[in-house]
Order: structure tokens, then C-alpha cells, then sequence
């Protein structure tokens, strides 16, 4: 995107956060000052306001059916001041409070919007594209792909039952390729991902694989797999992280424990939930290899046994605030840890039943092989499964007119933060939840 386009989209970001905060001051400011002059009476509109003003600002930070109930009590607490207090002042009053509620709700999600402008890099002049037919149920099929990338100037590979994937992409690399992109599920990605970092070559996602985990964190439209491809027509370039274990790279996250045992199972592909039912009670019941599983907490302690260890590339959201299942970044240069170990009956434990924290490597020791999903895929390691982060080891291309953000990115968990958020987009700040970029020496080590 050029320079003019970039300077307009932090303007109108800015202006928006701007016109947010003006709009919570207003709310603020009317609900107080009917308080004080006609006080007591005042204060119903002033708690109405209060409930206007929460009811919206959760319609910020939530999605789903929590963007719902938030709006659904602020309208509530609307209706209802007016049908109290609906003599003419208030009236007056209570319709200025509804529009300047609303005005701050739809600012404050346009300021908040996944939606970054990446600095613009040059077309390559010989980009190649590995498809894989196969992937999300023939997706790429469906969307034309291969007819589309050869419209941009773009070579297809088509990955066939018995390639090797690893050697497809060398032998593009070997015969002047100067961009990758992967059209598959996650586990592809982290093949192709590697071989570009390996060769410092530029890499694009594109979201043809069944869910496309990896797709979203970087900021790619997931509904726009022709789209995706447009990062080497108009895209711009960021630097993000790999990870690894036991040597192996994966994007996204490995599983170990419950759901690890699960995806080893030669039924799990058919009937996913069931299978992973059956797996939960063996582990419960002690029988499973989760009980083996022994690692160190932050605070030095040595832990054994959990249902579910994820050692992730950065860490993940969750719980119900906007984004949650998604990294808010995806450079920050550390794993995300997440131990989920919940009570079993009749065992008193003192730990918690649910860890996170951050960190630039992890070590799992245990006395037999340790299965494990990584990117979704099955695979067994023998111990220690050591994992390590990669900073700044990929060369990302997003297309102009993708988020080229995670949905977490912008999106502050809270109430205060979002409202600090505000306050920085507002003078000019960074949008995003994000350090500071690795500087080069940092990813040149991490080669």
C-alpha cells in the first residue's frame, strides 16, 4: 500500500479512537450534570447512563452472543429510563445519551478493528504456490486457485499422494523460485514456512486447509482464499516467529496429553469427539501417557502429569474476551505454556487446574515416548521433547487488503486497557498489543 493510503488509514484509526473518547466523556458528562441539577430524581438518569455506558463498552470488547447481552442492557437500561423518567427534559436528555452511546460504540469498534497497514514490499519476479488438492475437503478447487495464480504470474505446484512436500519447495528454491506460498492445513504451512526462512525467501499463507489456524493469527482472510494470493501482486511484509521441537518447526501449537493420545488413534479422523471422550477417561483413570509428563514451573517446581500440555508459537487468548482462541501477536519471540490439569475424584491436589505463561524454551521429560499433535498432525517424540522459539524468522506477505492482524491484536482484554488503548491509538500510538520488532541481530542468532 503506498505511503498516501497508509498515512489516510492511521488518520481515519486515529480520528475514530478520538471521536470514541469524546462520545464516553459526553455520556459521562450528561449523566453527572443531571444528577447534580436535579438531584435526587437525577440520579436514575445518571445510573441509566452508567448502564448505557457498560452495556456498549462490553459490546466492544465482546463477540458473539457477550456483544449481545451487552447490547441487549444497554438498549434495556435506555428503554427503561425512558419510560421512567419520559417527561420532556428527560426525554431530551435520555435520546442525546442514546446516540452519543452509540456513537461511541461504533467508533470505538472501527479504532479497535483488526485492520494494520503493512509496509509495502516489492513483487517478486518468480513466486510459487504448492497446492494441495486435497486440503479442506478440495478447497482450492473449488476456488479456482490454480487458475488465479497463473492469472498473477504466479508458478503452481500441485502436491500429489506419495510427494515429498520438503522436496518440491527445495527443488522450486533450487530452480529460482523467489517467493513461497503454501495453499494446505497448518502442518503444510510449517513445512513450506521452514524452507522459506531457511532460504530468507518471502512466504504467504493461503487458507485452503480445513480450518487455517495459522491464517488467521497472521491476518489473512480466511474466506478469501483467491485473495490470499494477491501478497505477492500488492503485498506488504512483516517479520514473524517459527518454533520448534526436538528440531522439527511448527506454527501453531503442540499438544501434549489427552488430546495428543486422541489424534494417535487410528479412529479419530472419523469420529473426532468420541474418540477424544475415550481418551480423557483412560488418562483420568491413570492408563495414559499424560501421567508421564514431567515439567518445570517458572517458579522452578517440578510438575508430573496434566490432561492437556500446549507449548504454542506465542501465546494464545482465551477465555471469552474478543479474540480468544487467537494470538494477539505473533512476533514477540516466546512460546506460550498452557497446562490444563483439571481435579480428578477423590484426589486432593493443590495445584491449579489451569497455567499460563511465556517463555524462549520448555523442556518435557518422561520416561517413554511422548505422543503429540503438532499443528493438528500425529507424531511421537522420544524424550526430552525440548520446543524453542524462532524469532523473527519468517518473512510474512499479507495482502493489502487483509487485516494482516490477528483478531486479538487490537482488541485489549478489559475494560481500563481498552480505554488506555483508546487513549494511545488516539495520539498516534500503535494499535496493536505488541513489543517492540526483534532487532536483526536477534534473528540472525535465532538462524
Amino acid at each position: 500500500m503506498s505511503g498516501p493510503s497508509r498515512s489516510s488509514h492511521l488518520r481515519w484509526r486515529r480520528a475514530s479512537a478520538a471521536v470514541a473518547l469524546v462520545a464516553a466523556a459526553g455520556v459521562l458528562v450528561l449523566g453527572v450534570t443531571v444528577a447534580v441539577d436535579d438531584f435526587p430524581r437525577g440520579l436514575l438518569l445518571l445510573l441509566c447512563a452508567a448502564l448505557v455506558a457498560a452495556g456498549t463498552w462490553e459490546g466492544v470488547l465482546r463477540r458473539g452472543w457477550g456483544r449481545v447481552a451487552g447490547l441487549a442492557i444497554a438498549g434495556a437500561a435506555l428503554a427503561g429510563g425512558l419510560y421512567v423518567l419520559g417527561d420532556e427534559g428527560y426525554r431530551r436528555s435520555l435520546l442525546l445519551l442514546g446516540v452519543a452511546a452509540l456513537v461511541w460504540h461504533a467508533a470505538a469498534r472501527v479504532a479497535f478493528r483488526a485492520d494494520v497497514v503493512l509496509p509495502a514490499a516489492p513483487r517478486p519476479r518468480r513466486p510459487v504456490v504448492v497446492i494441495n488438492p486435497r486440503s479442506g475437503d478440495g478447497r482450492a478447487a473449488r476456488a479456482g486457485l490454480v487458475t488465479a495464480a497463473r492469472e498473477r504470474g504466479i508458478d503452481v505446484v500441485e502436491l500429489r499422494p506419495g510427494d515429498d512436500l520438503a522436496e518440491l519447495v527445495r527443488e522450486a528454491v533450487d530452480a529460482g523460485a523467489d517467493a513461497l506460498a503454501m495453499a494446505g492445513g497448518d502442518g503444510s504451512q510449517a513445512v513450506v514456512a521452514a524452507l522459506a526462512a531457511e532460504a530468507d525467501l518471502p512466504y504467504a499463507c493461503i487458507p485452503a486447509g480445513t480450518r487455517n489456524h495459522f491464517a488467521l493469527d497472521l491476518g489473512v482472510n480466511r474466506d478469501d482464499v483467491v485473495g490470499a494470493l494477491d501478497a505477492f501482486v500488492d503485498g506488504g511484509e512483516r517479520l514473524v516467529d517459527l518454533a520448534e521441537v526436538n528440531g522439527r518447526v511448527f506454527v501453531n501449537n503442540v499438544s501434549l496429553g489427552v488430546y495428543a493420545e486422541a489424534v494417535q488413534q487410528e479412529g479419530y479422523r472419523a469420529a473426532k469427539l468420541r474418540t477424544l471422550l475415550d481418551t480423557v477417561a483412560a488418562s483420568r483413570a491413570g492408563d495414559g501417557a499424560s501421567r508421564d509428563l514431567r515439567w518445570t514451573t517458572p517458579g522452578g517446581r517440578t510438575m508430573q502429569g496434566a490432561a492437556v500440555v500446549m507449548v504454542s508459537n506465542n501465546q494464545y487468548r482465551l477465555g471469552g474476551a474478543a479474540g480468544a482462541g487467537t494470538r494477539p501477536t505473533v512476533d514477540e519471540g516466546l512460546l506460550g505454556v498452557t497446562v490444563v490439569d483439571p481435579p480428578v475424584s477423590g484426589v486432593r491436589r493443590r495445584r491449579r487446574p489451569w497455567r499460563q505463561w511465556v517463555t524462549p524454551d520448555f523442556r518435557v521429560e518422561a520416561t517413554r515416548p511422548v505422543p503429540a499433535g503438532v499443528d493438528g498432525e500425529a507424531a511421537v517424540f522420544t524424550p526430552p521433547v525440548v520446543f524453542r522459539t524462532r524469532p523473527a524468522a519468517l518473512r510474512v506477505r499479507v495482502a493489502a487488503h487483509h487485516p494482516a492482524a490477528s483478531p486479538s491484536a487490537i482488541e485489549p482484554v478489559g475494560a481500563l486497557p481498552a480505554l488506555q488503548a483508546l487513549l494511545r491509538i488516539a495520539g498516534g500510538g500503535d494499535p496493536r498489543q505488541r513489543p517492540p520488532r526483534v532487532p536483526p541481530a536477534v534473528r540472525q542468532r535465532a538462524r
